[in-house]
């Protein structure tokens, strides 16, 4: 079985954890996932299947979340599953205040991840220096938020605000909410997180791990075809004896459709998805060369 799995993960699991669990359901030994979620999250998770786990980098990236932002408390994790480091009532906080301040956090920004998060620093994960005690500087990364809204305000002694945030790969939500509540002067952390879109997959169209055991038990689970999920990449279709040469691992001369070394879809006449290719300079000039290879056998 090969192909993608839009899984709607469940809170309180990890992404190892449904990758096991999807395992188990498929009866399946090469299972990945993208993006991983923490434990608390739940909303699309992308799952890989058979040969198509080697595709998983080239799916889109971009992401989107519903979140929501509690102010006045501050925690080790940024998020409600760590301890408690402050927390003092921000009644005074208003809607207009909130609004004022997304556009800091719009279009290139700075953004420091949070202490626990599966970042490496000399090879091991930040989540693990923090629970040993070990002090340490995390770096500073430059993330890409192309939208942020707010979608609802909750005043109170610790008022919440939802945000709608779409944003590339490797923004850190709960960093948002911290960063947020740091301008506001109350701190703040994330309460909820639900992630809506992520490398193409929308939440409205995931399937529960309940619906896939279903699903497989009756046998009528059918995975995403690969060429679906990579139909942001541009493709070009290859005439009989060139599929066959490409597959073998042979450079093709053709026009180049994309810039070099950009990934491309690659099918033959019969529309048969073949793998991943790009175009590189050769000896023979610019040729159509394999990246990932999946032998014609992916639809």
């Amino acid at each position: 079985m090969d192909g993608f799995l839009n899984l709607h993960k469940p809170a309180g699991l990890t992404s190892h954890d449904c990758v096991a669990r999807v395992r188990r359901s498929l009866k399946l030994k090469r299972v990945g996932h993208g993006g991983t979620l923490d434990p608390a999250a739940t909303g699309v998770l992308p799952i890989a299947l058979g040969r198509a786990t080697r595709l998983l980098q080239f799916l889109r990236q971009d992401k989107a979340y519903r979140a929501i932002a509690r102010f006045g408390l501050t925690t080790t994790t940024d998020d409600l599953e760590g301890e408690i480091l402050a927390q003092t009532p921000a009644a005074h906080l208003t809607r207009d205040q909130i609004e004022a301040l997304l556009p800091k956090f719009l279009g290139t920004i700075q953004q420091v991840p949070p202490a626990y998060s599966a970042i490496q620093i000399g090879g091991q994960r930040l989540y693990d220096l923090a629970r040993a005690g070990v002090a340490v500087d995390v770096p500073v990364r430059t993330v890409e938020v192309y939208q942020i809204d707010l979608l609802d305000w909750r005043p109170g002694d610790f008022p919440e605000a939802e945000l709608a945030i779409a944003c590339g790969a490797g923004t850190y939500i709960r960093s948002i909410a911290r960063d947020l509540g740091n301008l506001l002067g109350t701190g703040g952390t994330l309460a909820n997180l639900i992630r809506t879109q992520s490398h193409g997959f929308d939440l409205a169209d995931s399937l529960t791990l309940e619906d896939l055991a279903a699903q497989a038990e009756a046998g009528i689970f059918e995975p995403i075809p690969a060429a679906i999920a990579l139909a942001h990449l541009p493709a070009l279709t290859l005439a009989p004896p060139d599929a066959l040469r490409w597959t073998q691992g042979q450079p093709i001369a053709t026009d180049p459709v994309t810039d070099l070394d950009a990934p491309l879809r690659v099918h033959d006449s019969c529309n048969k998805f073949l793998g991943i290719g790009k175009f590189r300079a050769t000896q023979q000039g610019i040729c159509l060369v394999p990246w990932v290879v999946l032998a014609g056998q992916m639809d």
